[in-house]
């Protein structure tokens, strides 16, 4: 029985899958190393994944999360050892490498993943060849929600978007400016809660002004970490809630900059379950 994971920092999507398929799936809070330590992550494993699986014999675990950088695997690979003493197999991957494989598969491709943060990289098939560094949602992050998020509210607050939609916004959300100062500025978490506007965006995103925004984020993911593969031959896949919700607007910013889009999913799990089923020691 192979267990598969996918995790980013709000939640884990966990799947079992046995010879005839997907037997079972999971969701437990979001595991990410560099923000959650040790014991914390050891709590979600006993508290909310094990009493799941209880009784079945897993021979193979998976495990593709956020915060899984080269320093971080060995860490995480211990402790699922250690919850699941009898797998033969234990394999810790970067979020990114799992976006590859459920999108490219075994083939060529450049693969990316637009949610509340953003990445990208060109594979060739077997591993990741290069990768622009996304450098948070500060410094970088374009194509994000939580940029997104940001260039909207810039654009609210400061007069860019009509005042009907402004007032929609304080209204629908009970959010006002002191709200979002509160809560970029002295809250943790901030990139969570711009990413959190993104529903209220969609919503709007026929108005132009709006619509500017989406496309001009995308665009920006565009020109300043998919230009830089210089692979303009390639389609790009997307993973992620933001790529999957404004796939129309994404598509539009890829054409705009000279790109093309391929697969679009909201979860790698069903890519990621087909790559471990067909390569069943990978």
């Amino acid at each position: 029985m192979i267990l598969i994971a996918d995790s980013g920092s709000t939640k884990t999507d966990w799947c079992l899958v046995g010879g005839n398929g997907v037997l079972k799936t999971i969701a437990t809070q979001g595991i990410n190393p560099v923000v959650q330590d040790y014991d914390c992550i050891v709590r979600i494993f006993n508290e909310e994944l094990s009493r799941n699986v209880c009784g079945v014999e897993i021979t193979e675990i998976h495990f593709y999360g956020s915060g899984c950088r080269e320093d971080m695997i060995l860490p995480m690979k211990s402790i699922i050892q250690k919850t699941f003493p009898r797998a033969g197999v234990v394999k810790v991957y970067s979020d990114l490498l799992g976006a590859a494989r459920a999108l490219c598969g075994c083939e060529e491709g450049i693969a990316s993943i637009l949610g509340t943060g953003s990445n990208s990289c060109l594979f060739d098939g077997q591993r990741i060849v290069k990768n622009v560094p996304p450098l948070g949602y500060v410094l970088g992050d374009e194509g994000s929600g939580a940029v997104m998020g940001k260039l909207f509210v810039n654009a609210l607050f400061k007069g860019i978007v009509p005042e009907d939609v402004k007032r929609a916004f304080l209204k629908d959300t009970g959010i006002g400016l002191s709200d979002i100062i509160e809560n970029v500025y002295r809250r943790p978490m901030a990139n969570r809660f711009l990413a959190s506007l993104t529903p209220f965006i969609g919503n709007y995103k026929n108005v132009a002004e709006v619509r500017n925004v989406i496309i001009g984020n995308f665009r920006m993911f565009f020109r300043n970490n998919v230009a830089a593969y210089s692979r303009a031959d390639l389609k790009i896949g997307a993973v992620g809630s933001i790529a999957y919700y404004f796939h129309e607007e994404l598509k539009e910013a890829a054409a705009l900059e000279g790109f093309c889009m391929g697969r679009i999913m909201r979860s790698p799990m069903e890519g990621l379950v087909r790559f471990h089923t067909e390569n069943m020691q990978s």
